[in-house]
């Protein structure tokens, strides 16, 4: 198990972890995002705040407020005899934090490193985990009936991480429960996983 770094304090607003990040580092929507999501969820308790990103040709969405900061993806420290979707861990102002390909743990066919790759820095479980994706799309705010359960398949293939699938114009989005999948025992990143 690859140990991620600790949270300083847990009460801390990850609003201000964003303005941190150098100009070229952080993304400008996730701010705003952030402020918004916290002032619509006291309004009306319905909507819910999603960055959305893509993994090859599909589009997910993950709740904004499990979101740290984006940052361009820079190769991490490789660490010995981790699996291959742990890509290695980098140092986020003193904090060591695991790097997760979600291409890779995904089984996409085709993984490529490009100008537009990015990492989503996420705070779960009081850990900081790093997630590369291909890109990031937007914020959007949706409502609790714009996000449909996902369908019932085969044992054989598991949706325990998809909470549902939400529809915007001709986008389909597939809504992750991305605490629960970093979590998991099956990404090998905490201790005593599912506990």
């Amino acid at each position: 198990c690859t140990s991620a770094g600790r949270i300083p304090d847990a009460s801390e607003s990850v609003v201000p972890a964003v303005k941190e990040a150098s100009p070229s580092r952080s993304h400008p929507m996730l701010q705003a995002a952030h402020t918004a999501a916290a002032g619509e969820a006291e309004e009306t308790g319905f909507t819910q705040e999603l960055l959305t990103f893509t993994l090859g040709a599909e589009e997910y969405a993950i709740d904004i407020l499990k979101v740290q900061e984006i940052r361009g993806y820079e190769p991490p420290t490789l660490i010995a005899n981790a699996p291959p979707f742990i890509k290695g861990v980098i140092n986020l102002r003193g904090i060591i934090v695991p790097v997760v390909d979600l291409r890779i743990k995904f089984n996409l066919a085709k993984v490529e490193y490009t100008p537009f790759t990015v990492v989503i820095i996420l705070n779960v479980a009081n850990r900081v985990i790093g997630m590369v994706v291909d890109s990031v799309s937007d914020v959007l705010s949706l409502t609790s009936q714009q996000i449909r359960p996902a369908p019932d398949f085969s044992a054989s293939f598991d949706t325990k991480y998809i909470l549902g699938l939400a529809s915007i114009d001709q986008r389909m989005l597939i809504v992750i429960d991305i605490a629960q999948l970093m979590t998991s025992r099956d990404m090998e990143l905490i201790d005593d996983a599912g506990a």
